[in-house]
């Protein structure tokens, strides 16, 4: 039995002084109203309404019954209409999920205008390369930059792509040489970045059939801002995405390396954990970060 429907019904019962008006404003049977108030009194273990072919009454317990549940009817409501009021409002408390040097170089530097667009609102931002449990770590979106997803109960939003090639610095190529073909990869030292798909096997597309080459870095970084700085500093020659080597190459501190060749394009997703519907707050924040992400 469904206590909240039994008591809106009893009390439309109540209101209207009839089962059959009850049931035509309900869209049910008159039947079903009466077996579910008959089912109500068997559970409360008395009577609530005295009902003759030609009357219906209230017993002392039915209107000890009717008050109590139309108090709880009404505050039932005024608390759904609280939130309903509250749900496009930009306020509360955002946690978001991001990678590391996602967060740092796209994110935190929107976060000045995003806050001061809507005062109300507290922000959490934790940043971690790894992929994180969003539900279990009570977020309320998560960033993912990867070339594609798994299949997930989580709603999943496209905001965007990025580039992604091989970079070195001057001095590197000016002591190592510069490759001119994929296969001359396997001959430099690469450094690897620890948490993506390609550490080991690049898969590179470019003039000609695609080329899967195999590499086995000598170093190993779990942070993709360590492993830009270490190309600066000329350790090697590896992988950044866009957001990264941009400045670095405007600089002239990293060169591309085969630039007619390119990765998988990795997306940028965002995960809610809602289907029904993101929060305005939400909302809100993806919004700010799509026009961050916009060249």
């Amino acid at each position: 039995m469904d206590k909240l429907s039994v008591m809106h019904a009893f009390r439309r019962i109540v209101d209207r002084g009839s089962f059959a008006r009850a049931a035509e404003d309900l869209g049910v049977s008159p039947a079903l109203l009466s077996r579910e108030v008959r089912l109500l009194e068997e559970s409360l273990g008395t009577s609530l309404l005295s009902r003759t072919t030609r009357s219906m009454a209230l017993t002392e317990a039915g209107q000890q019954y009717y008050d109590e549940v139309s108090g709880i009817l009404e505050a039932v409501g005024a608390v759904e209409a609280r939130i309903r009021e509250g749900a496009g409002a930009v306020r509360g408390h955002l946690k978001v999920n991001a990678p590391s040097s996602f967060g740092q170089v796209v994110i935190a530097p929107m976060l000045p205008a995003f806050l001061r667009a809507y005062p109300d609102l507290r922000v959490s931002l934790s940043l971690d390369d790894r992929v994180l449990d969003m539900v279990e770590g009570g977020f309320d979106v998560s960033i993912r930059v990867r070339p594609s997803l798994p299949d997930t109960a989580l709603r999943v939003r496209r905001i965007g792509a990025m580039r992604q090639g091989i970079f070195a610095a001057p001095a590197y190529l000016a002591r190592a040489g510069t490759p001119q073909t994929p296969k001359d990869l396997t001959a430099h030292r690469i450094i690897g970045f620890l948490l993506a798909e390609h550490l080991t096997t690049w898969a590179l597309e470019g003039p000609g059939a695609p080329v899967r080459i195999e590499l086995d870095p000598p170093v190993r970084v779990g942070n993709s801002m360590a492993l830009r700085d270490l190309l600066i500093a000329g350790e090697g020659l590896g992988t950044l995405p866009d957001f990264l080597s941009d400045g670095p190459v405007a600089a002239g501190d990293l060169v591309p390396v085969l630039p007619d060749w390119t990765l998988p394009v990795p997306g940028i997703y965002a995960l809610s954990a809602s289907r029904l519907g993101m929060e305005a707050k939400v909302t809100a924040f993806l919004d700010h970060l799509r026009r961050a992400l916009r060249p």
